[in-house]
């Protein structure tokens, strides 16, 4: 086997390889430094034990690919929002008629998630659809507050944050309604749901996950 591996090239082979013959030792001296950086960490003679048994195949390292991190989109911050008035509706928005067509929107998705809000439908059924439902456009009046002054506000719900509402009345002025100690009906095809603010402390985002208690209290 070490005749084959240390065996001189013939003249017409290194001239086609352009290499310039070695003797026998120099060959040898090449081929066991090759190796040895190469091989594991081994003692010569494990690593002749090994190249008179078998093929060994030298590994290979392949470089790491690096993962590129994606950069998530970062939203407005509160701050910013606050700063750029997104959530603002301007005074001259503030127009009972420009939301109408809203409303009527409102209307016919109820229809839809309530299946028609036929007669005969159950009246618990409806109410646990509307707790979850999407009240932008929904004609709301404040019923019962411990505030007198929010008693018999009504108008359509433009927006709904955690604690409050803004409505927008039939006199096209804009209020803010807390939710706290306040409890509101909406009326749709004759079906009257009341909603106790207290216990609807939500987003409009978080209220579609939440279970809501059929049998609660009905403190303000």
């Amino acid at each position: 086997m070490e005749e084959q591996l240390y065996r001189r090239l013939a003249p017409e082979e290194s001239g086609e390889l352009r290499l310039q013959p070695q003797d026998l030792e120099k060959a040898k001296t090449f081929v066991h430094a090759f190796l040895k950086r190469s091989m594991p960490k081994m003692k010569d003679e494990a690593i002749q034990h090994m190249l008179t048994r078998k093929a060994v195949v030298l590994e290979h390292y392949p470089k790491k690919k690096t993962k590129q991190k994606r950069k998530k989109t970062k939203g407005f911050t509160a701050k910013q929002r606050r700063e750029l008035r997104l959530f603002e509706i301007e005074p001259e928005q503030q127009k009972y008629a420009i939301f109408l067509p809203l409303h009527e929107l409102w209307k016919q998705y109820i229809r839809d998630l309530c299946h028609g809000l036929k007669p005969d439908a159950q009246p618990h059924m409806i109410q646990s659809k509307l707790l979850k439902a999407d009240l932008h456009g929904a004609i709301v009046t404040v019923t019962k507050s411990k505030c007198p002054s929010y008693v018999g506000i009504t108008g359509i719900i433009l927006q709904e944050f955690k604690h409050v509402f803004k409505i927008i009345t039939k006199e096209d002025k804009l209020k803010v309604v807390p939710k706290l100690n306040n409890v509101f009906s909406l009326e749709l095809d004759g079906f009257i749901s009341y909603i106790y603010g207290s216990k609807f402390l939500l987003r409009a985002s978080e209220r579609s996950a939440k279970k809501f208690k059929l049998k609660g209290t009905i403190d303000l």
